[in-house]
């Protein structure tokens, strides 16, 4: 489950998947703008079956934070 998230944040990013980890962030991906930010949300809550409050997505600085929430939503993610 991490690989296919890590694959489309990859594919949001415009980054190759080798340069996402669970500390990836807006701090160390150039193409994490505060607009990809909302496509990257919109591709987790399609991909995924989710909705995120807006405290969880305001909450998201790091790769872990979205696994986090994920999990929180029920999704189970295998590292």
């Amino acid at each position: 489950m991490s690989e296919r998230l890590y694959k489309l944040i990859a594919k949001v990013m415009n980054v190759p998947v080798t340069q996402i980890n669970d500390s990836s962030g807006p701090e160390s991906i150039e193409g994490w703008t505060s607009f990809n930010g909302y496509v990257l949300l919109y591709e987790l809550e399609t991909e995924f079956n989710v909705k995120f409050t807006l405290d969880e997505a305001i909450d998201v600085k790091t790769v872990a934070d979205i696994k986090r929430h994920l999990r929180n939503h029920g999704v189970v993610l295998s590292d």
